[in-house]
């Protein structure tokens, strides 16, 4: 590893520690939308309408959005997204690439 690696972090890490808190957020956000019924879960594609019409943008409604569709996932497929998955999924929103290894859940 280069010195400057050693002291700045790779690339990877540096974009890791941008991402780091709007994950952190969507999971935050776990218990809350486990509380939602169905149809609360439903009227959010209208809450999120009428937020942006009101000026919040995609990045603000980003980790609500997420932890949203996550709980969905777990109710109808038995299945959570992995850290890792958020974290792509984030990229890919941010219009970047993101480059997963094999195993971290990509399916």
């Amino acid at each position: 590893m280069k010195i400057i690696e050693k002291i700045f972090g790779t690339h990877s890490t540096r974009e890791l520690k941008k991402i780091t808190p709007i994950v952190d957020k969507i999971e935050s956000l776990r218990p809350a939308m486990m509380e939602l019924t169905d149809e609360q879960m439903k009227a959010k594609t209208d809450e999120f309408k009428k937020r942006l019409a009101e000026g919040e943008t995609l990045d603000d409604l980003l980790p609500e959005a997420y932890a949203l569709v996550r709980e969905a996932a777990r109710r109808v497929l038995n299945t959570e997204h992995y850290r890792v998955q958020l974290i792509g999924g984030t990229v890919m929103h941010q219009g970047r690439i993101a480059e997963m290894k094999t195993g971290e859940g990509k399916t």
